[in-house]
């Protein structure tokens, strides 16, 4: 079967996968801080992720865990429960990174106690600074900003899945196992937090409207939280001294060499949500994230953990 036609097929939804969590693990002790070697710009570009994930995967969970009661479809159900299980595994991996990244002094703390605002006050379970907003509404908008944030995890999970330049590069296979890995359940559970949201998040022409507000909120946050994140980075990174700030030639440059994706690829995500139309199945390949979930090294040995665990029990 060619790609295109097995895109083809994912996307008139015949092609259905459990989701469930891989619990995973990855050895940093030999991951160099320039994971791309040469590329200190395209590497704390994609570190961003590790400053934004462990907390935004965190702050999904306890957003799903508010709305599982109000779940009565009980294959949504399962979907929702295997896609917690999913962030909350990628949030405590990313975490690790963190961990790696201090060790080799660059210490991501500063920048972190932020991104831990966001989530855990700002948009925690009750509404911030007083805000006459009802609990059901509250609820409301933070599913939909889980879906909106979700639409470009997809996004980015299916471009790194076809990320030439990445291996092109040379980079740290641990690494890019792990952004690989990561990206191939993003891809898998693609519709999950749509679905959530479509199934608690009223009807009609006002589902539509919070849908549409959310993306409206999250673009540009993400987008300014990207930029201070590598910009953060770069001006903190032991090795380079200073000597380096982040600019958009340099970021344009690895786009140019397909360490990045491009600016039109994120962007054209946006309308695409914006139509009434619009499901989350029609983003990337299934098929292409189950095929990487089949080799990854990480992945095969959750995997292989849990068969001698069985056969132990």
């Amino acid at each position: 079967m060619s790609d295109e036609t097995a895109e083809t097929l994912d996307k008139d939804h015949d092609f259905h996968y459990e989701i469930a969590p891989r619990r995973v693990s990855f050895d940093w002790d030999s991951t160099p801080l320039h994971w791309i070697p040469d590329e200190p710009t395209a590497t704390h570009v994609i570190n961003v992720l590790h400053l934004l994930l462990p907390a935004g995967e965190r702050w999904f969970v306890k957003v799903f865990k508010e709305a599982l009661p109000l779940v009565r479809d009980e294959a949504m159900l399962r979907d929702v429960k295997g896609f917690m299980g999913q962030e909350a595994t990628h949030s405590v991996q990313h975490s690790h990174v963190l961990d790696h990244l201090a060790a080799q002094r660059l210490d991501t703390s500063a920048y972190t106690r932020h991104v831990d605002y966001l989530f855990e006050q700002l948009l925690g379970e009750t509404p911030p600074f007083g805000l006459p907003v009802s609990a059901r509404e509250w609820l409301r908008f933070r599913l939909a900003l889980v879906a909106a944030i979700e639409q470009f995890t997809a996004v980015l999970g299916d471009w790194v899945l076809r990320a030439d330049g990445l291996d092109a590069a040379g980079p740290d296979p641990v690494m890019l196992d792990l952004l690989r890995w990561h990206g191939a359940e993003e891809v898998e559970h693609r519709a999950v937090a749509f679905d959530m949201f479509q199934h608690c998040g009223g009807h009609g022409l006002p589902r539509y409207l919070r849908r549409a507000g959310a993306m409206a909120v999250t673009a540009p946050v993400l987008a300014r939280l990207w930029l201070r994140g590598a910009s953060y980075l770069i001006h903190n990174d032991p090795q380079l001294g200073g000597r380096l700030r982040y600019s958009l030639s340099e970021h344009n440059r690895a786009v140019a060499k397909g360490l990045l994706p491009t600016w039109r690829e994120l962007g054209a995500a946006i309308p695409r949500y914006f139509r009434r139309s619009y499901h989350p199945s029609q983003e990337g390949s299934l098929r292409r994230a189950v095929d990487y979930l089949a080799t990854s090294p990480a992945a095969r040995a959750a995997a292989g953990a849990i068969g001698r665990r069985a056969v132990a029990g």
